[in-house]
């Protein structure tokens, strides 16, 4: 058994030198990242530094000039309102009126077509009427006359008798 106990021994210290190689040879790995990463830090500090403290400078110095454009625009539209809120009154304005005037030509022309309809009744009433009344009267009296006396009633194609209708055109 003491074979096996040497053979175990071997192995192990054979084990612990190639982790100690593995430890050794990630030290130099790490070592030689480190000093990568270290030169790309420099070069990002000498290459970008300079460019982020100019936006910084650029925006320190046009912030005032951001505020300011924006203060503008705020007045802007706030001035624009008021003249669409100015407008809106004015248009409701005008189309409320227009929407009165309407309304009174409408009322005007119906009194209008009512009093031409009332006058027309009343000229047919007044004049038409007794007219036709007075027409019917004289041929009645006509016809009568004519039989009275004797003499032949005249044609309605000689031209003389006129219907009634034809009398006001």
């Amino acid at each position: 058994m003491p074979t096996f106990v040497n053979v175990f021994i071997v192995v192990t210290a054979i084990a612990v030198v190639i982790q100690a190689l593995i430890l050794v040879l990630l030290f130099i790995s790490v070592r030689k990242t480190s000093k990568r990463v270290e030169s790309l830090a420099t070069d990002v500090q000498t290459k970008a530094l300079p460019t982020i403290e100019t936006a910084q400078a650029m925006l320190v110095e046009l912030r005032p000039r951001v505020t300011d454009i924006v203060a503008n625009v705020e007045e802007s539209a706030r001035m624009a309102r008021a003249q669409m809120e100015r407008l809106d009154v004015t248009i409701s304005d005008i189309v409320d009126r227009t929407r009165l005037q309407v309304i009174r030509a409408d009322e005007l022309v119906n009194r209008t077509m009512d009093r031409v309809e009332e006058t027309s009744e009343l000229v047919h009433r007044t004049v038409v009427s007794p007219i036709r009344q007075l027409s019917g009267l004289m041929t009645g009296l006509s016809a009568g006359l004519e039989y009275f006396l004797g003499r032949r009633r005249r044609q309605r194609g000689d031209g003389v008798g006129v219907p009634q209708d034809e009398l006001f055109i």
